[in-house]
């Protein structure tokens, strides 16, 4: 018997030195990881949280001061004037140009237009039959009277060691030291504090496009038929300035001269020009964050809301007007519900040859729609294809009302393919419609108004306050898609799509075997406390850390999940478009509030200076 109490009392001392060496153990890594923390944490001595590195600055609250009411848009305006193109640099002796397999010395002029298509040869462009025609006939302009008459023909030209230099060029200056890429971002940046900012009305406003686009090849958007047209290089002398008068003016390069000097304070440009491919006039404007933007935003939003008060009063009379004696007002009608129920652009009228053969509702042709009386167990389906704005294709079958059906059947009596369908429609007599049924009213704020409206709903419909924020998110982005797709905001899958995919995947799989491994670490653990029960604290303590190790990695895995979904469903729609042009930023903001998203998540450092005025005003009831 004694021998028995001898031998369990020599187990009990086992099992005591055994735990009081893990508690030991265990204590002295926990006053370590305090240490850890406050290094981490590093609090300013004046106590409280750590200070960012830059304090942000006051931000000018426009939006809470009086807006000018005599349609003047500031009061003073100073700024430098806009930065031009650098001058060309003549190519090195040893890059040539070939003419029928001989090199060819070029005048510098014809050899600054010869490296614009040089540069593009690996572009699909430069094999266009139309791109290649208007090059060379513009090309040709700048030639000397001996160039032109050696150089006639562009098949026989070889631009190859032009493009291998400018190859080169690029390559070498993803190559470049850390020290040289610093020189030429502090040159950037001095540019920047030079150029890039004005004082309007005593506040210091970024400008948006203080650099002058550069020389080059236009290209267009689709099949235009200018593409490959010389775009001419502006000079100080094409430039027309804007600033007020009590200002000091800015200086134009030595030895130039400014085409004007304006003091207009009803216009909100700072720069004009007018460029030589399709006789546009282009402007310098502020950045988009500044007051003069916000404040257009601001009452575009606030015209789209004023249209809900009455769009159903406008919808009934449009209904209405279907059934008009007069064909023009059928015409109008039809015109307003494909504007209304499919965000359709208005469409403007174009010279024949100078843009791109794109169309909107009212300068639809017969080719552009075909009627199926039934189609896919549906009634009255109308479909559209025809190219709409940048040459983006829209193609769209819909079911639409009976008489909308009936009157499109009338449209189409005795007309050719090429033949206008609103033949008694124009954007103007529209315009003017609009105008009569709302103050500011036009196709694009019932453009904005619908985006907004469907993105407001969706956001109801779509987010659950259970969901945790990747989930909230890819609610939000959804919405978004269901709005970017009703205004047919495509884009081509981005060439990196694939592979990002590829990358996204690996990070997946790595996650589940991480995860894997964690739920077996815990699986053994549990075992063991099961074993040891009650006998110390420190396995239960061990246990609660492998069961945040296994919920920390499951809700990682979840975020990348929720991030390939969210890729996949966007490779070809552009979200960009529709958030920042006809959303009203007032409601994803009250959404984010209302949810307890961080406002980041959404939009981002620019997009947020862009908003700042929505981001202040809305709160979380905010109602579009």
């Amino acid at each position: 018997m004694k021998q028995f109490f001898a031998f369990f009392h020599s187990i009990l001392l086992i099992l005591l030195l055994f735990l009081t060496l893990f508690h030991f153990a265990l204590r002295t890594s926990q006053d370590i990881k305090p240490k850890k923390k406050l290094k981490e944490k590093k609090e300013d001595p004046a106590g409280g949280k750590k200070r960012s590195k830059k304090e942000p600055e006051d931000k000018w609250k426009w939006w809470e001061e009086e807006r000018y009411t005599d349609g003047s848009k500031w009061r003073f305006l100073e700024h430098k004037g806009p930065v031009f193109a650098p001058p060309y640099e003549p190519l090195p002796e040893h890059v040539r140009f070939y003419y029928d397999g001989k090199p060819m010395k070029l005048s510098a002029d014809a050899e600054e237009v010869a490296t614009f298509f040089g540069k593009m040869l690996d572009h699909e462009y430069t094999t266009k039959d139309i791109f290649r025609k208007n090059f060379f006939k513009d090309w040709r302009k700048e030639m000397t009277s001996e160039e032109k008459s050696k150089i006639t023909d562009l098949n026989k030209c070889n631009f190859g060691e032009m493009h291998e230099y400018f190859k080169a060029q690029s390559e070498a200056r993803k190559q470049m030291t850390k020290n040289d890429k610093q020189k030429i971002k502090e040159e950037n940046e001095r540019i920047v504090q030079e150029y890039g900012y004005c004082v309007m009305d005593n506040h210091k406003e970024r400008i948006g496009n203080f650099r002058i686009e550069p020389p080059g090849l236009f290209r267009g958007r689709g099949d235009h038929p200018k593409m490959g047209m010389l775009k001419r290089r502006i000079r100080p002398e094409d430039v027309i300035i804007n600033c007020s008068k009590d200002s000091k003016h800015p200086k134009p390069p030595p030895g130039t001269r400014w085409k004007e000097v304006r003091h207009d304070n009803k216009v909100t440009w700072l720069a004009s020009w007018t460029e030589n491919i399709q006789g546009s006039i282009k402007y310098i404007m502020l950045n988009p964050s500044s007051r003069i933007k916000g404040e257009k935003d601001w009452q575009k939003y606030e015209t789209a809301r004023r249209l809900k008060k009455c769009v159903e009063r406008i919808r009934a009379q449009y209904r209405d007007d279907w059934k008009s004696k007069e064909m023009r007002i059928r015409q109008r009608a039809v015109a307003l519900y494909f504007i209304d129920k499919l965000a359709l652009r208005a469409g403007n009228e174009k010279e024949e040859g100078e843009t791109a053969d794109t169309v909107g509702c009212c300068s639809l042709r017969v080719e552009h729609i075909k009627l199926y009386p039934e189609l896919d167990g549906q009634d009255y389906v109308v479909e559209f294809d025809f190219l709409g704005k940048d040459s983006i294709r829209y193609y769209n079958k819909i079911p639409v009302e009976k008489r909308v059906f009936k009157n499109l059947q009338l449209f189409l009596e005795n007309k050719q393919p090429e033949d206008d369908l609103f033949d008694r429609l124009n954007t103007s007599i529209l315009n003017k419609h609009l105008q009569e049924l709302m103050d500011g009213l036009t196709a694009k704020v019932f453009r904005t108004y619908n985006a907004s409206i469907t993105l407001q709903q969706q956001l109801k419909e779509l987010t659950t306050s259970e969901d945790n924020v990747p989930a909230k998110i890819l609610s939000y982005n959804r919405a978004n898609r269901a709005v970017a797709i009703l205004c047919n905001h495509q884009r081509a899958p981005p060439k990196t799509f694939e592979k990002s995919m590829q990358n996204l995947q690996t990070k997946i799989d790595a996650k589940k075997q991480q995860l894997s491994a964690a739920k077996k670490d815990l699986k053994s653990a549990v075992m063991e406390t099961g074993l040891v029960y009650l006998m110390h604290s420190v396995f239960f303590r061990a246990l609660e850390a492998k069961k945040k190790t296994v919920a920390r990695i499951s809700e990682q895995l979840m975020k990348l999940e929720v991030q390939a979904t969210d890729r996949e469903e966007n490779k070809q729609i552009a979200l960009g478009t529709s958030k920042l042009n006809y959303l009203d930023p007032r409601i994803s903001v009250a959404w984010c509030k209302k949810f307890g998203i961080p406002i980041e998540k959404i939009y981002n450092k620019t997009q947020r200076e862009k908003f700042a005025w929505a981001i202040d005003m809305a709160d979380k009831d905010f109602e579009f």
